[in-house]
């Protein structure tokens, strides 16, 4: 693998990972078979090659000032293979984070179950995965950056169950190993396939980075996972909120061309100018990608929050909106979920990919699961409707507990063309459709369907910055105080007006 940029042993790991290098071990001694044994010399053998007692090193230090706990692996000790000594210590680690509350850092490297242990140690990698979804369940974060190489069991367990998963560049990962798979079935591994950076490409991991890198990417996730204000914030800017009505002369036909202008800011902007502790993440973690759609753990101001967005411009450069997006999308939602972390999604397409591929993906189905996940979240929800909100894929991520709106923002069932051809068979009275259909802004509040106008001078698409910190800035106050409502609440503001519950005094 001449694309490995380093490979290095947990110690030195540890000491470019941890603040000053430092740690406390967990460790204690491991049991082992006679010392006289042949297992018992080639564990002794591994000790005095590798300098560790066992597979893996355990144990907590500071990452940017935060107490964190970690498990790495050493392959320098028969190749991180894990026994039943080496899962008793991951598993014994994995409780006590669970226990102290502490975030876990795993990094492993390992060709998976140690052969001279057989059976009995295979079958830990049930063990250890229980003791992951525990600590998953207990609401703390897992992080996982896969080393050269991670195999087998490992890769299929532990390995795999990151709530954010990197890798090292050019690192070996995947189920069998080539040299198993070549010894099996006669033939070489086709190459280019388990390498960090096609998995990246297929969704499987959310990126791939340097040790180097890893300490301020993980610091920085970790920051909005643990819902920790960072001393960096930015300082609250003030929100523009403007009366809830459309400006003398402007119509809903205006907002429709000006939302659709190359230059109007997007997702990414809104991340660039206005949120800090941006940690993109990539895919379903299933094999699934779609540029499409972003999907990132961030913080505006004070509010950390998961961040499901559509990216406008990658969808109109030829990656319309799929069901894979709407998977990724789903993968956001259950991160919220389980984090106890608000969602924000951000609403801007000019609609789902009409294909036959779409069809037999589920495209339907995607949409009605991303709604049906959305009214039903454990966690607190806002939608940013951003630009343009075309049809079923942005239907799929409006239900929220609140929804902001842009004043060039429109939500429809079709683009007003389609609407037209359809009512009056000619795409030319598309105004007379967007202006009947109510679709714009001042409609979207005045039918309670959105809260809070976010303003553009006059165009976000000349003053992108000014208008996306305007529009962080109301993600931030919109997420103050925000509590999930529940789906009986989150499904009232779409009844008729007259069903609507009565509020206030």
């Amino acid at each position: 693998m001449d694309r490995v940029t380093e490979r290095v042993g947990a110690r030195e790991l540890l000491r470019r990972v941890l603040d000053g290098g430092s740690r406390t071990s967990w460790d204690t001694p491991p049991a082992g078979p006679d010392p006289a044994s042949p297992y018992g010399r080639e564990l002794a053998a591994a000790r005095e090659r590798s300098g560790c007692d066992e597979a893996v090193l355990t144990g907590e230090g500071r990452l940017r000032g935060r107490r964190v706990a970690f498990v790495v692996s050493e392959f320098g000790f028969l190749a991180g293979s894990i026994g039943l000594a080496t899962a008793d210590r991951i598993v014994t680690a994995v409780e006590r984070a669970t226990a102290e509350g502490l975030p876990l850092l795993a990094a492993p490297s390992s060709g998976g179950t140690r052969m001279q242990e057989g059976t009995a140690a295979f079958v830990q990698m049930a063990r250890i995965t229980g003791a992951v979804m525990a600590h998953r369940a207990a609401g703390l974060p897992y992080l996982v950056y896969l080393r050269h190489p991670t195999t087998g069991g490992v890769f299929a367990s532990w390995g795999s169950l990151g709530h954010v998963t990197a890798a090292e560049p050019g690192a070996l990962i995947g189920f069998l190993g080539p040299r198993v798979y070549e010894g099996l079935y006669g033939e070489p591994f086709p190459s280019g396939v388990q390498v960090a950076e096609n998995l990246a490409a297929k969704g499987l991991l959310d990126a791939v980075m340097g040790i180097d890198d890893l300490p301020e990417v993980a610091s920085g996730a970790l920051n909005v996972l643990c819902g920790r204000s960072p001393a960096s914030a930015a300082a609250r800017i003030p929100v523009d909120v403007p009366p809830r009505a459309r400006p003398a002369g402007e119509t809903a036909w205006e907002s429709i061309e000006r939302s659709r202008r190359a230059a109007r800011p997007g997702v990414r902007e809104l991340l660039r100018y206005g949120a800090t502790d941006v940690t993109p993440l990539s895919g379903t973690g299933q094999g699934e990608a779609d540029p499409g759609l972003l999907l990132a753990l961030a913080r505006f101001g004070s509010a950390p929050c998961v961040v499901v967005g559509q990216d406008r411009r990658s969808q109109r450069d030829g990656h319309p909106l799929g069901p894979a997006g709407l998977r990724v999308a789903r993968r956001g939602m259950q991160l919220a979920a389980e984090l106890a972390l608000p969602l924000v999604t951000v609403v801007d397409t000019p609609g789902a990919v009409l294909s036959a591929e779409a069809e037999e993906g589920g495209l339907a189905g995607e949409i009605a699961r991303c709604l049906a996940d959305l009214i039903t979240l454990s966690a607190p929800t806002l939608c940013l409707l951003l630009g343009e909100g075309t049809g079923g894929a942005a239907l799929a991520l409006l239900p929220a507990d609140r929804v902001l709106v842009a004043r060039h923002a429109w939500l429809s069932p079709l683009p007003p063309e389609g609407a037209s051809l359809i009512v009056h068979r000619t795409a030319a009275r598309a105004d007379e459709m967007a202006a009947s259909q109510g679709v714009g802004s001042a409609d979207l509040l005045r039918g309670g369907l959105a809260d809070t106008l976010v303003d553009e001078h006059p165009d976000a698409a000349d003053e992108p910055e000014a208008f996306c910190r305007r529009a962080a800035a109301a993600v931030e106050a919109g997420l103050s105080g925000l509590v999930p409502s529940g789906p009986a609440a989150r499904q009232a503001r779409y009844r008729l007006p007259h069903e609507r519950p009565m509020t206030g005094p």
